[in-house]
Order: structure tokens, then C-alpha cells, then sequence
């Protein structure tokens, strides 16, 4: 529609005010299209550059994958073999250099069947679907299979099937596929948001057993807020978990299933979508508890702030391990070295000083004027530092107050 094309980059609550100025337009229907692109052009490019492409109301896009992380998934389909303990850093294109092994390259042969069986605004099933000969998309309600039907030709998807319906029903009756994905509403009756896999609908850790027979391979979208260690005692035929993380947010945890991995440790893979590409860090559990760990009471000139898939992952002993750093406090969860890390997953720091906190300590910080601070394992928040300090937020100094293994709480001066 016109209409629609002229006001796609307009507010949309100063267009609904103004609704009566156009009587010959359902605004209501046409607003939904303005602010579907509008959140599509950031979350979904890709969409919002194909002409004709319909959007749902709020919510489904809400919670649909950006395309950044649909198409970290559709990565995972044809196998990952990076290694334990390794860190790998791909550029966006999948070319990687890395300081253990790289994923495998992909492929130009298409697998045959796929089915998504909680389709959603099919951002996943699209991506991951030119991959697949044929793609089946089951999802509950009507209005997203009826956009499915009319967006995904428009994308590139052409052999594919909708149905409406229970997605328990039809995995029953499904035939074997190569891949099952599902992602678990995480809302209960009231709308208020879930977390653990049994709270979500449906409840994969009943479905376990059904989904492996069904699949050579099943990947299940789950809440970054789930607890990673229940979820790998509820769960049998786990490989693989990814802990997902865009621009310093944790968005989703991963997790890959097929029937043959029963007795093996499953690997956890901390992966971080940056602008600059993606960096991979991958242990198990078992080398986590066993890594040796040193400490310091010293801060040296470098220091390393894990990024938030590896915060959610917690493999606190395996990065000193890799990386040759020392931990500043068992709690503290940053590093130090002599040298500088350049593949270190997450942000590292030039340390200017390490600085007792006290009265002398506040009145030459407070000389800064402005500075980001970090709390980590140290008595204060924030807003009580930012306050004794009389910083403004922002700038190019970065303070971090925290505890050293001889628990002596002090306040790291550095520049990123």
C-alpha cells in the first residue's frame, strides 16, 4: 500500500493520532505494517528489504530470533567441530582465524527434511530452511500460518508445508526428519514469562525420548535465563549447549540433541555475535571442574572482563587455564597478565593503576569527571561508587572495584 510506503520511517503514535486525517485508510491494519518494519529493519534486515513481506502484531516479533542469531543456528546444522578448550573468531562472512580448531566449512549439499514445530513468525525456519529440501512449519495460530504462506516464497523458501496445529500432535505423527527444531513458549496462562523447561509449553523434557526418535539431529531454543547445569540433568542425548550471546547480551541458550551422545560429556560452546563476527570459546563441565587455577594479589598491566555468554557459562577456571592469566579472586571473575591476550572472548583493559579505597583514593577519582564503573565481588553498587566518586557515565576511563585473592577490596584504574 501507498500509504504505508510513505509513512514506513513516521512515529506510529503520531500517526494513530492523527487516524481521522485519513478516512480512506484502515490505519489500524497499516500501523501494524509501519511498526513491524520499523522493528524489522533492525532485528530482521534481511525481511525488511524484501518487498511485499507481511508482519504480525508486537508480540511475535518480540519474541522471534534476529537474524543475527537465526543464522548462528543455521551454522549449527551441519555439525560443529570446534574443540574443547578451544576459541575461535569467524568474521561475518564464516571465515575464521582462530587459536584452536575452526568450524567446518559448510556445504553445497542440501539435507532433505526439516520441521519447526513452533513456527513462530518463521525468522528460524527460513533461515535455516535453505539448507533443506523440504521444510514443514507447525505452529497454533492462524494468522502466523497465513503469513508464512505469503512471506516465505517471497524469501526463498519454496518447498515447504504449513500446518496448524498442537505441535505434540503432529511430532507424533511425524515421519523421521533430519532436523526438529522447537522453542518452547516461555509465557504461562497469565503471560508472565517462564524459565525452567518444565514451565514452558510444551515441556521438552517430556517430549525427549519422541523428539530423538523422530530426528537425526534436534535443536531446542531455551531461556538465557535457565540454569545450564539443571538443563543438562533433565535432558538425555545432549551434545552440544550454546550459550548465545549479540553486542554483550545473553539472548538464548541452544541446545542439540541426537540419540547417539548419551555417554558423552556434552560440550558447552559460549558463542559472542559481535559487529566484528563471532568468537567461540568451547569446554565441558568435567575439564571445568578440573582445571587447576591460579591466583594473584597483584593486578599486572592487562586486565580481562569475560564477555556475557561466558558469564552465563561460568567456565571460570578453563579461560585462565587456556589463556595463561591468573584470577584476581575465586568470586572476582577477572584476569591479569603481563602480556596482552588479543583473542581473550570479551573485553580486556590497559591497567593505569590499582588504588586502595579510601578518602585520598576518592578525591583523585573524583578528578576524572567522568568514567564507566564495574562492581565485582566488592561491597558497593554502582550508584554508591558513582556517588562517592561524583563521576558523570561515559568517557574513556574505566573503573572497576573488586576483591584480590587476599581479599584486599580495591579500585582498578585502566583504559579499554
Amino acid at each position: 500500500m501507498d500509504w504505508i510506503k510513505e509513512h514506513l520511517h513516521d512515529d506510529v503514535n503520531e500517526l494513530a493520532l492523527h487516524a481521522s486525517n485519513y478516512p480512506d485508510v484502515d490505519v489500524a491494519r497499516a500501523l501494524v505494517q509501519i511498526r513491524g518494519w520499523q522493528i524489522a529493519e533492525k532485528k530482521l534486515p534481511l525481511w525488511a528489504q524484501t518487498e511485499g513481506i507481511l508482519y504480525p502484531n508486537h508480540l511475535p516479533l518480540e519474541q522471534c530470533s534476529s537474524q543475527l542469531t537465526a543464522e548462528y543456528k543455521a551454522s549449527l546444522v551441519g555439525g560443529n567441530d570446534t574443540s574443547t578448550g578451544s576459541v575461535t573468531n569467524e568474521n561475518q562472512n564464516g571465515s575464521s582465524g582462530s587459536s584452536g580448531s575452526s568450524s567446518s566449512s559448510s556445504s553445497n549439499e542440501k539435507f532433505h527434511s526439516m520441521t519447526d514445530l513452533t513456527g513462530g513468525f518463521g525468522v528460524d525456519a527460513v533461515t535455516i530452511a535453505r539448507q533443506f529440501e523440504h521444510l514443514t512449519y507447525v505452529e497454533q495460530r492462524e494468522d502466523l500460518c497465513q503469513l508464512a504462506q505469503h512471506n516465505f516464497p517471497l524469501l526463498g523458501v519454496t518447498d515447504f508445508e504449513v500446518i496448524q496445529a498442537d505441535c505434540e500432535e503432529v511430532l507424533e505423527r511425524l515421519p523421521h526428519q533430519n532436523l526438529i527444531m522447537i522453542d518452547p513458549a516461555r509465557r504461562d496462562a497469565s503471560g508472565r514469562k517462564t524459565v525452567a523447561i518444565s514451565d514452558c509449553t510444551p515441556d521438552v523434557s517430556q517430549l525427549n525420548q519422541l523428539l530423538l526418535d523422530k530426528a537425526d539431529k534436534v535443536m531446542i531454543k531455551l531461556s538465557p535465563m535457565l540454569d545450564i547445569p539443571t538443563a543438562l540433568q533433565q535432558m538425555k542425548g545432549v551434545y552440544q549447549l550454546h550459550v548465545v550471546s549479540v553486542q554483550g547480551e545473553c539472548k538464548e541458550i541452544l541446545v542439540l540433541l541426537n540419540k547417539h551422545e548419551n555417554e558423552k560429556s556434552p560440550q558447552i560452546v559460549c558463542a559472542d555475535i559481535t559487529r566484528e563476527g563471532i568468537q567461540r570459546f568451547c569446554f565441558t563441565r568435567e575439564d571445568e571442574q578440573a582445571a587447576p587455577c591460579s591466583y594473584t594479589q597483584d593486578v599486572s598491566d592487562y586486565l580481562y572482563e569475560p564477555n556475557a555468554s561466558l558469564m552465563k557459562a561460568c567456565p571460570f577456571k578453563s579461560l585462565p587455564q587456556h589463556f595463561h592469566l591468573q584470577k584476581l579472586h575465586p568470586n572476582s571473575h577477572l584476569y591479569t597478565s603481563m602480556e596482552r591476550i588479543p583473542d581473550f572472548p570479551g573485553r580486556q583493559f590497559r591497567v593505569e593503576d590499582v588504588l586502595p579505597l579510601n578518602k585520598q583514593t576518592t578525591k583523585q577519582i573524583s578528578q576524572l569527571g567522568q568514567a564507566n564503573i564495574s562492581v565485582r565481588n566488592f561491597p558497593a553498587t554502582v550508584a554508591d561508587l558513582r556517588k562517592r566518586f561524583r563521576l558523570a557515565d561515559g568517557g574513556d576511563n574505566y573503573i572497576f572495584a573488586t576483591t584480590l585473592a587476599n581479599n584486599r577490596r580495591v579500585v582498578i584504574l585502566c583504559k579499554k
